[in-house]
């Protein structure tokens, strides 16, 4: 086995000498088999060929982020049709709906984060967000899907990125609870691709003797690990022609939605997102806008205040659309976009970060401040890459709560009031009446699984003529 281990390491040498990365085999000659085998495999994660130019234009230099000068609001579709557009969202729905019961739109969930923030250990899917059954929010996507293919006799396939920290937790959680009810050949799990920290003058840094300091890719590494996990060839052969992309920290978003996968269809369009009014000025997420003539995303972090906070003559926000990180994506663009050899391409974005490190001698450093470089991919990158990219507004209330947070502001406890928000509203538009204080907050919590409803109207359907009744908390479940 150690020769094997020394040809695949000498197989290396070149590309590690050309790029100045020898320094990462410093220490072969003193590690034992096992600890060779996991350098290796580390190393075979890196793009050899790339590094050159991602170390020159993001790690030795700082790439300058400039705002465009001719930055304005993005078209957005609005919730409810305008006058004039009545027949483009009624075909547009007929389209989606068409279009899940022919098994067209496969569900993308990114599922690579873990639950530290919320102090929970374990993939951040496995953690309990709902305010009765505190269902985990895996569960509710996989009642979701489920329901969605009683309703269109389809069931969808759903594919699932992991990391290489959760992948095993993930996969056996779903084994623990038999996948929640929804098919096991509808799911296909695999991992987000790593990138290596690098150190200021360009060298890749090591975590251990044996370990490159990798951390993964960003989001918009989904698409490159949808290509090179073999998800998109598997989509092409099993006729999938659209991905409904969505995250698992969201547990309001409706996964499969037809008028917007109808929207999509409709209007030719590549790549779709959806967006919800910002809740203020400087709400930490993306902006919607148009530059140079076409939509992109600008993220808060790189927007200048005086621009989040410009308005327009009547007082209202002039950048008001906020990105909430739901798309709808052709698939043949995203092989165009992934494929080798590709014209377009999403950018790196370059962050500064605190990496434990060690030195030449094998000393462990725990920086206190940032002492070296990551390289990330954002999926939204993708829009003014895309053909016809549209946006359509949705409602907060219902389809965004994110939990990031232990506490405050999209913590569990905003999300699950946002639920109960939910429910009592859709069983109100369903004609029942919902106990409700002085301040118009449900007097009792309120879950209506998504094994019984995916959205009010679909609740009014179930529901029929059943009776509903509050002597304390409500469940309301298929």
């Amino acid at each position: 086995m150690s020769n094997d281990l020394d040809t695949r390491a000498a197989a290396f040498r070149n590309a590690l000498n050309q790029t100045g990365q020898s320094h990462l085999l410093a220490f072969w000659n003193e590690l034992p088999a096992a600890p060779r085998a996991e350098l290796l495999d580390d190393l075979e994660q890196v793009n050899w060929s790339a590094l050159p130019e991602q170390i020159e234009g993001f790690v030795r230099r700082r790439p300058v982020c400039d705002v465009p000068a001719d930055i304005e609001p993005a078209p957005i579709h609005p919730i409810q049709p305008r006058p004039g557009q009545e027949k483009l969202y009624t075909d547009a729905a007929d389209a989606g709906r068409a279009a899940l019961r022919a098994g067209q739109v496969a569900a993308f969930m990114v599922a690579g984060g873990q639950g530290t923030r919320l102090g929970f250990d374990g993939p951040k899917g496995a953690f309990r967000a709902t305010p009765i059954r505190s269902a985990p929010l895996f569960q509710i996507f996989a009642e979701a899907l489920t329901r969605s293919g009683e309703r269109y006799g389809r069931s969808p396939r759903w594919y699932i990125m992991t990391s290489p920290q959760n992948d095993a937790a993930t996969r056996s959680f779903f084994d623990e609870h038999d996948y929640f009810g929804f098919p096991r050949g509808d799911v296909r799990f695999f991992r987000q691709g790593q990138m290596p920290a690098f150190l200021p003058d360009g060298r890749i840094a090591l975590a251990e003797k044996h370990r490159l300091a990798l951390s993964p890719d960003g989001h918009g590494g989904s698409l490159r690990a949808l290509a090179a996990s073999g998800a998109l060839a598997e989509m092409q052969c099993d006729g999938v022609e659209f991905i409904s992309y969505f995250q698992v920290d969201n547990p309001l978003v409706r996964v499969l939605d037809p008028l917007f996968i109808g929207l999509h269809i409709v209007t030719g369009s590549e790549m779709s997102s959806k967006a919800v009014t910002k809740a203020d000025d400087l709400e930490r997420v993306g902006n919607f806008c148009r530059a140079g003539g076409r939509i992109q995303i600008i993220e808060y972090s790189d927007l200048p205040d005086s621009l989040a906070r410009s308005k327009n003559p009547d007082g209202t926000r002039r950048l008001d659309a906020g990105s909430i990180a739901i798309h709808m994506l052709s698939r043949d663009f995203v092989q165009r976009l992934t494929a080798a050899g590709s014209d377009i391409r999403l950018p790196w974005h370059r962050a500064d970060k605190k990496v434990e490190t060690i030195d030449a001698h094998g000393n462990r450093i725990v920086p206190t401040s940032p002492n070296a470089v990551k390289l990330e991919m954002f999926v939204f990158d993708a829009i003014p890459l895309a053909r016809n990219p549209l946006v359509l507004y949705t409602s907060r209330a219902e389809e965004f709560s994110p939990i990031k947070n232990a506490d405050g502001v999209d913590s569990p406890a905003t999300a699950r009031r946002d639920m109960i928000r939910r429910a009592a509203g859709w069983l109100e538009s369903c004609g029942r009446n919902v106990p409700r204080d002085t301040h118009g907050k449900p007097l009792h919590p309120i879950e209506i699984t998504p094994r019984l409803a995916l959205d009010a109207a679909d609740l009014a359907e179930r529901l029929g003529e059943r009776r509903i009744s509050f002597g304390g908390p409500l469940l309301l479940d298929a």
